[in-house]
């Protein structure tokens, strides 16, 4: 497992445990990183996730909302929509990944802490995502 794939696990234990608290974003960084004994690389690249993402939130369930055709924010599995909401940070505001990368790792978040029918649903949200960032 890449170092970029571990740290976006930890972004998304991170941003699932601060989801509807008003928890403090580093420390619950902090915790999550030293209790899986994350580099100090990993945990910087995950804090730039987790900051990016509470920063852009508005702006990224807007997004999904625009390309979930069915699925409102709400239906969606937390976990799902977090993840989305990581690889929507990535492809449409950061956009210092490759798209497809950004891609690719979500399914596979998807299917690990969701399940194999999570990582197609990412995957067809995430196309559509990336065919109007572009």
């Amino acid at each position: 497992m890449g170092k970029r794939h571990q740290a976006r696990e930890l972004a998304l234990k991170v941003l699932f445990q601060l989801e509807g608290t008003g928890d403090d974003p580093d420390e619950v960084l902090r915790y999550h990183a030293s209790e899986g004994a994350a580099t100090e690389e990993i945990a910087n690249f995950a804090g730039q996730l987790v900051h990016g993402v509470i920063a852009n939130r508005e702006k990224l369930d807007a997004i999904l909302s625009d390309t979930s055709e069915h699925w409102k924010l709400a239906q969606m599995a937390k976990v799902d929509r977090i993840i989305l909401r990581i690889a929507v940070y990535e492809i449409a505001i950061d956009r210092r990944v490759p798209t497809k990368a950004a891609i690719n790792e979500s399914i596979e978040l998807a299917k690990t802490f969701s399940g194999e029918e999570a990582g197609r649903f990412v995957n067809g949200i995430l196309g559509r995502v990336a065919a109007t960032a572009t």
